[in-house]
């Protein structure tokens, strides 16, 4: 792990080939050693190229100047302003808002990128950025970059865009598990993904958090929504952000898109996976061809990412756009000044033969070093928590010495990635027994997505809780992309940002306390031993003594798969 620290006083996954195949792809990798079906480009070029030395000289760094209170300015030159990003709405305005104001560069690195509508909406104000002369580098995990998805490539094509694909996968990107299956030669690498995400705007404003790109993180997803919360960022820890991204970008790894597909071959793309629509005429075909760009740059991938310059025109089968909000006033955001650092990755650490399973130097450890330093208590918000033996005997030191331990992550029903599940479900009992306060979020329905409480604004049927959030003795807080569980420990590469802030961490924390009052069951152990959970006064739900909402289908994932799933692929 890299710890990057700015100037401050010294007081301060795929989820996985296994989620996306199921178990059926671990049987295959034992029985059926299938060879790649393709190989990875070699003497590929990577000129290097580094973050705006000087954020100061743009508009942007200007109004970070101006934002900073004497007070920090005076006494505290390390502290950096942060905002948190609570709502749908805040997560798209706040981008839109650096990309509309970037003047010279816009850093921007995902684990996923979706083609959807929003997407195709924020992307669209890429383009016009790069059109104004800013300099865009995109940074992209490769694994979702299949069907629709994989259009956003086209970005690469257009003048002033740069766009590289990390850790890629061989072979065509018709189909995602069919791609997945035909690199299960090299299964070991291609499980270890780069699950970063960092949106940086002239290297004076920054985004990080659990979100990536797409209409289920900006709640206009006519199905399941997250629930998520990034941090803005302004001042001397952007520094840092843009730092780790450069590491990313000029790595071995990070491969341009124009030396894994063409133009062509993404034109081709569009047109297999386009929906069914009337004839267009030749010159519109010919648009199209980096037409998917417009609607892809617009809808990168969510957990993920045609051509040429016509990349920038929308594609004739484009949906109406989605009702997204205006950029956020930046001249007026609450900003609270706090020191900070951002814990990183090594890019190392996505290369097995380079990995040591047992080093104890990455960002998860960074977060158990911070949990075992609470004196009083420790509130801990992961979607996906499969703590594992070794996290299991931090739990028991902390509580041994007093700590209060809270865990909020999602119920069977709620969750995404229900083999995560599987791993999570073997530790309950035992949570329960050391103490740990364990809640369960409900997959909350229709308008009851509004009283979330990371922030309102989310649509479609259902939420997935997806935020990843540490608070440490209500002084501490850390917000990032890493999960509680053994594949951000082991196999992903992650970013999280720790701010010592008594009002962020109180801000915090009142959201989350909103969602243990209203939207999550309380688990607990009967005399009999056996799992209950325990509805809060006055819900609109009631007690449940098996997993709540789940369909037959669910519990039957639980029961059946759940001994044959180790943890650190969960």
């Amino acid at each position: 792990m890299t710890t990057f620290t700015p100037p401050i006083p010294q007081a301060l996954k795929p989820r996985g080939l296994l989620r996306r195949l199921g178990c059926t792809a671990s049987l295959l990798v034992a029985l059926l050693p299938l060879p790649g079906c393709g190989s990875l480009p070699t003497d590929v070029a990577r000129p290097e190229s580094h973050a705006l030395a000087q954020p100061q000289g743009t508009p942007l760094g200007a109004l970070a100047d101006a934002r900073r209170p004497a007070s920090a300015r005076a006494e505290q030159d390390g502290d950096s302003g942060f905002a948190l990003i609570g709502s749908p709405n805040e997560a798209y305005s706040s981008r839109l808002a650096l990309t509309e104001r970037a003047a010279r560069t816009l850093d921007i690195q995902y684990y996923a990128i979706h083609a959807d509508a929003s997407t195709r909406e924020l992307l669209t104000a890429v383009r016009a950025a790069a059109a104004r002369g800013v300099r865009v580098r995109i940074l992209l995990d490769d694994f979702n970059s299949t069907g629709r998805n994989a259009l956003v490539m086209a970005m690469a094509f257009l003048p002033n865009v740069e766009m590289r694909m990390f850790n890629p996968l061989p072979g065509g990107r018709g189909a995602g598990a069919l791609r997945a299956l035909g690199s299960l030669g090299d299964f070991k690498r291609i499980q270890h993904r780069m699950h970063n995400k960092l949106y940086i705007a002239d290297n004076a404003w920054g985004i990080t958090g659990g979100r990536n790109l797409g209409d289920s993180y900006f709640g206009t997803a006519d199905g399941s929504n997250f629930v998520d919360m990034d941090v803005l960022a302004v001042g001397p820890v952007v520094r840092a952000m843009s730092l780790s991204f450069d590491n990313y970008w000029n790595n071995p790894l990070a491969y341009p898109v124009q030396s894994l597909i063409t133009p062509d071959e993404l034109r081709a793309l569009y047109h297999s996976t386009a929906p069914a629509r009337p004839a267009a005429s030749a010159t519109a075909g010919a648009q199209t061809a980096g037409a998917a760009g417009a609607e892809t740059a617009s809808a990168p991938s969510a957990n993920g990412h045609h051509g040429p310059e016509a990349a920038a025109s929308a594609p004739s089968d484009a949906v109406g756009p989605p009702l997204l909000p205006p950029a956020m006033d930046l001249d007026t955001l609450q900003l609270t000044w706090a020191p900070a650092l951002l814990l990183v990755d090594k890019p190392s650490k996505l290369v097995p033969e380079l990995n040591d399973e047992h080093t104890d130097d990455t960002v998860v450890d960074g977060m158990l070093a911070l949990m075992q330093s609470a004196r009083r208590d420790a509130l801990i918000v992961s979607p996906y928590f499969v703590p594992g033996p070794e996290m299991m005997k931090v739990f028991a030191a902390m509580r041994a010495r007093g700590v209060r331990v809270r865990v909020l992550t999602n119920s069977l029903a709620s969750n995404d990635a229900p083999l995560a599940h599987v791993g999570y479900a073997r530790y309950r009992k035992d949570l329960i027994r050391l103490g740990v306060e364990l809640y369960e979020m409900r997959a909350l329905q229709g308008a009851k997505l509004d009283r979330t409480v990371f922030g309102s604004g989310a649509g479609g049927s259902k939420a997935s809780l997806h935020s990843k959030i540490f608070i440490i003795d209500g002084r501490v807080i850390s917000i990032g992309s890493m999960n509680l569980d053994l594949r951000s420990k082991l196999q992903n590469t992650e970013v999280a940002l720790v701010v010592r802030s008594v009002a962020l961490s109180r801000e915090a924390t009142a959201k989350i306390d909103d969602t243990l009052d209203d939207s999550a069951w309380k688990m607990e152990l009967t005399a009999e031993d056996q799992l209950r959970w325990r509805a809060p006064p006055d819900a609109p739900f009631e007690d449940a003594r098996s997993e709540p909402d789940a369909s037959l289908g669910l519990r039957m994932v639980l029961q059946l798969l759940g001994p044959l799933a180790p943890d650190e692929m969960l």
